[in-house]
């Protein structure tokens, strides 16, 4: 081989080595595609725009986690300037559901978190009481005017509505180690310490009860040909951000050996580093999101809430303060849902 030669494909080599490493990532470019006429790509292209937004911190396919630079309730800033705390108040007030937690400590104060310098501790007090991952997924999909999609602030919500009335629903249920995942999906976990739901036993539920239940759900953003044998989720109030997460797929393009939590997991600790992984998780649904021609056809969304300026609030005489409520309900808490 000449030395000319040899030069360009060294050059070559250099070139293409780190787009090759940092190409995966669908987040980068899909993030500027907010406005694309397919709305699978509007809700991941939002949820991407929001992830970039909170510097990028990610859990690995190993369950590791990396990338923390700023978290929910820090005035330290984003990377559009805003400070976090405020950014975490504009999903509740633009998914507008604010209202149905007014009898939580700070949601007033969150209403307002657009107007003036003041750091607001009640709010931010309730940004880091109130579980916001169900607020992002519903800002996201008002953001992406996403038809069918009622929001809520209870990811159970929305999976009870997807399973009892499919005709309505912008999403499709289906058990998560079966199917196949694709961009606009929503991959969800219960949260329950002292018991594990699987597909069977969330759908029993869903069936028979209307209570609460703590889950979380994130939003698929690359899968398959998008990501070669990595799926690439993003989601809210995952460790105090907005954060990535990937997980393996099989050939197929299946969840490959979806890592699933059982109560007789050893825990986490430095003397069992293996039994660490923020990817394993109580995976009980997958919401499959319906064809674009479909959803074109159910009822459209529900404009973003734009924040409107305070209005004094003077209580009235011998006035008290409502009953908490709760979210994200568990078994045994003796709380009453949220309305």
């Amino acid at each position: 081989m000449s030395s000319r030669w040899l030069c360009l494909f060294v050059l070559a080599w250099l070139l293409a080595w780190p787009l090759g490493a940092s190409a995966a990532d669908p987040c980068p470019l899909l993030r500027m595609q907010v406005a694309a006429p397919d709305p699978a790509t509007r809700l991941a292209a939002v949820a991407c725009e929001e992830h970039q937004i909170w510097h990028r911190p990610f859990i690995d396919v190993e369950g590791r986690y990396a990338g923390s630079t700023v978290r929910e309730a820090e005035t330290a800033l984003l990377t559009n300037g805003e400070q976090a705390w405020r950014r975490v108040a504009g999903y509740w007030v633009g998914a507008g559901l604010l209202p149905r937690l007014q009898h939580r400590p700070g949601a007033g104060e969150c209403a307002y978190a657009a107007y003036g310098g003041a750091p607001s501790p009640g709010c931010r007090a309730f940004l880091v009481d109130v579980p916001w991952s169900a607020a992002f997924v519903s800002w996201t999909a008002r953001r992406a005017a996403l038809p069918g999609f009622e929001g809520s602030p209870s990811h159970v919500d929305y999976v009870r509505a997807a399973y009892r009335n499919p005709e309505t629903s912008a999403y499709r249920v289906a058990n998560p180690v079966s199917v196949r995942p694709a961009r606009g999906d929503l991959l969800c976990y219960v949260r329950a310490a002292n018991r594990v739901f699987g597909f069977a036993g969330l759908a029993t539920l869903l069936s028979s009860e209307d209570s609460g239940l703590g889950m979380h759900c994130d939003v698929v953003v690359g899968a398959a040909a998008e990501g070669g044998n990595i799926a690439y989720l993003v989601g809210g109030n995952v460790l105090d951000g907005v954060t990535m997460r990937m997980l393996p797929l099989s050939a197929g393009g299946q969840f490959a050996g979806l890592p699933m939590r059982t109560l007789d997991d050893t825990p986490c600790s430095p003397d069992m580093p293996a039994a660490c992984s923020a990817n394993r998780q109580d995976w009980a649904v997958l919401l499959q999101l319906r064809p674009a021609q479909e959803l074109a056809a159910l009822q459209p969304a529900m404009p973003l809430v734009l924040p409107t300026a305070p209005t004094p609030v003077i209580p009235m005489p011998g006035q008290t303060s409502a009953p908490m409520c709760c979210v994200e309900c568990s078994v045994g808490d003796g709380l009453p849902r949220c309305p």
